[in-house]
């Protein structure tokens, strides 16, 4: 836009929010002269800076395009597919190689760190690599089963409903047993939450399990004899039958790596299955914690065959046709429900309990 007028002895010039003044003559007849050569220079400056401003937008389009792809705005099919692809190329980076540092996958896929971490979680779920500090490690196949604290991560939230809903069936007064699985140390964690215990006795294998009830008002523990396991943070052996076989539990809480129908609940070692044996041989009732994921699986030893469980824990996306099969054989099937409870926010009313029987 131009303005003219005598201000300063010149004309003003405004373009784009800035101001500059061209001098001109004043000729009798009040004729005023412009510099063209000026005007055309001032002119000139639009379009530059109308190019600027577009490439500004276009760099800004492409950074949001790139962080979708990197997998931090992954909203559409498509986007969600280049993650996918992202996943599988670091699957086989951490395969080839043996371990791989989040740093070096976040340059050579160029994406942020933040993505990286996400996409080895998601990895690390799914069984393909196991999580260590700054990246990843491809799984020792060698090993029977993987350590506590990569098992203690898989299916988290699945393990915390169902030990959650597990807790709701303990009474004031019992003495309960508790195996050394992830699944029952999410269990404890909702025990202890539960305040005004009175007297309750819970008898463990378990080292996480006992530090973690150890202390507490009102609960009591007890461990058998034997030898640790570093795997599983567990006490085995035969020394721990001597206790087993003198006292008398209500429920014995069981996790394992399988469950099948025929085989029953079983575990990755022997190890393990032979102080499962002699908790289950002591125990009036048992429960068994199993997340969708060990339905349909059998491990290595059976511990607990499906004729002596009294009832089965599991989450919603436990085969339907497996829990008619049970329930046919009066066995009763909880399902956790999908609240998002912690131990801090737990309900103090069994009646509010998160479990629910099974109607398939």
């Amino acid at each position: 836009m131009l303005h003219s007028g005598r201000r300063a002895g010149g004309l003003i010039y405004r373009s784009g929010g800035a101001y500059a003044v061209t001098f001109f003559q004043q000729i009798p007849d009040a004729t005023v002269s412009i510099s063209l050569l000026t005007v055309r220079l001032l002119l000139s400056t639009v379009p530059i800076r109308n190019r600027l401003r577009g490439s500004s937008a276009q760099s800004d389009a492409e950074a949001s395009i790139a962080e979708g792809e990197s997998g931090l705005m992954e909203t559409s099919d498509h986007q969600t597919v280049f993650a996918r692809e992202r996943q599988q190329q670091i699957a086989r980076i951490v395969e080839e190689h043996g371990r791989a540092r989040v740093a070096d996958l976040a340059e050579r896929l160029d994406v942020s760190t933040v993505t990286i971490r996400k996409d080895l979680r998601v990895l690390e779920t799914e069984g393909r690599l196991e999580r260590a500090h700054g990246g990843a490690l491809v799984l020792d196949r060698s090993r029977p089963e993987r350590a506590f604290e990569v098992r203690e991560r898989l299916q988290r939230a699945e393990k915390e409903r169902i030990g959650a809903a597990a807790a709701d069936l303990v009474v004031d007064g019992e003495s309960i047993a508790l195996d050394a699985s992830t699944t029952a140390f999410a269990m404890a964690r909702h025990l202890k939450a539960r305040s005004r215990w009175v007297h309750l006795t819970v008898l463990t294998n378990g080292l996480r399990i006992a530090s973690e009830l150890a202390g507490h008002p009102g609960i009591t523990v007890a461990m058998p004899g034997g030898f640790v396991r570093w795997e599983a943070l567990s006490v085995v052996g035969p020394l721990g039958g001597g206790l087993l076989e003198k006292v008398n539990i209500q429920k014995a809480f069981m996790g394992a790596a399988g469950y099948t129908l025929e085989t029953g609940l079983s575990d990755a070692t022997d190890e393990e299955a032979q102080i499962k044996r002699l908790i289950v041989d002591a125990a009036s009732e048992v429960v068994a914690l199993i997340d969708h994921t060990k339905w349909g699986r059998a491990a290595f030893a059976t511990f607990c065959p499906t004729d002596r469980l009294t009832a089965v824990v599991t989450d919603e996306e436990a085969p339907a046709e497996m829990a008619e099969a049970l329930r046919q054989r009066l066995i009763l099937v909880h399902v956790a429900a999908g609240l998002d409870r912690t131990p801090a926010r737990r309900s103090r009313r069994a009646s509010e309990s998160v479990a629910r029987d099974m109607t398939l």
